[in-house]
Order: structure tokens, then C-alpha cells, then sequence
């Protein structure tokens, strides 16, 4: 059984947001790498309009996909969030944190020229289980 330690050290930045330092996966069984997610509904094809819901559906989107591979969110050890406009940051982190409330993944989050499809979003991600 995989055990993931969330690494806090105390002589680095902490955490300015709900994400961890860093996550370490012990005797890891599996690793799954989730391609970035943008915030399409995969029912009707179409992308909801605000960043909150954009936001929400890229995540349930990493969702959907961790549960077929037999995993949650809990499994998440990384996630890289893409903006196509960095004042959408507090918007996205508030929906983002009701995500991950325990332990949060290391997280990498900027600002990129253009999304496909004209998103506002796109999310990754790691898992380890």
C-alpha cells in the first residue's frame, strides 16, 4: 500500500493557498499522469462561462478520470493549473480549495497567451495509489 507523507519544511515559503509543499509517494504502486483537463462538459460538449464553473467542471473532469483508474482526489500528489488570465487566480483557488480540504497536492499555477477552445482553465494532474 502506498503511503503519501506531505512534506512541509520549515525553512521554505509555506503554503500560500490550498496546496502542499510537496507530496512524497512511499512504495507507490501505481502513478497516473492526467492530461490537462479543460472545462468541458462531456455530455453536451459544451464549456460553461464563468471561471468558478470552469474551474469546477476541469476538476470534476480529473475526477471522472480518477475514478475509472480506481482513485480520488486524495490519490492527487501534483496539479498545474493554466490561466489565460491571471486575475481569474482567487476566483479559481476558491473553487480549487473545496477540492482538496486534507491533504493538498504541490501545485503550479500561470498565466499561458491562450487556452484551446477559448478556456479559461486547464488543469492536470498526478496520482500515486
Amino acid at each position: 500500500m502506498t503511503k503519501i507523507i506531505t512534506i512541509a519544511a520549515q525553512n521554505a515559503p509555506k503554503a500560500v493557498g490550498p496546496y502542499s509543499q510537496a507530496r512524497k509517494a512511499v512504495d507507490a504502486e501505481a502513478t497516473l499522469y492526467i492530461s490537462g483537463q479543460l472545462p468541458i462538459n462531456p455530455a453536451s460538449g459544451t464549456m460553461p462561462d464563468t471561471i468558478e464553473a470552469q474551474t469546477r467542471q476541469s476538476l470534476d473532469n480529473l475526477g471522472a478520470i480518477l475514478r475509472e483508474a480506481g482513485m480520488d482526489y486524495s490519490d492527487i500528489v501534483k496539479t498545474t493549473v493554466l490561466l489565460d488570465d491571471i486575475k481569474d487566480f482567487a476566483a479559481m483557488n476558491a473553487v480549487y480549495a473545496e477540492y482538496f480540504e486534507d491533504e493538498k497536492p504541490a501545485r503550479m499555477c500561470y498565466e499561458v497567451a491562450a487556452l484551446p477552445m477559448g478556456a479559461k482553465v486547464e488543469i492536470d494532474a498526478v496520482a500515486v495509489k
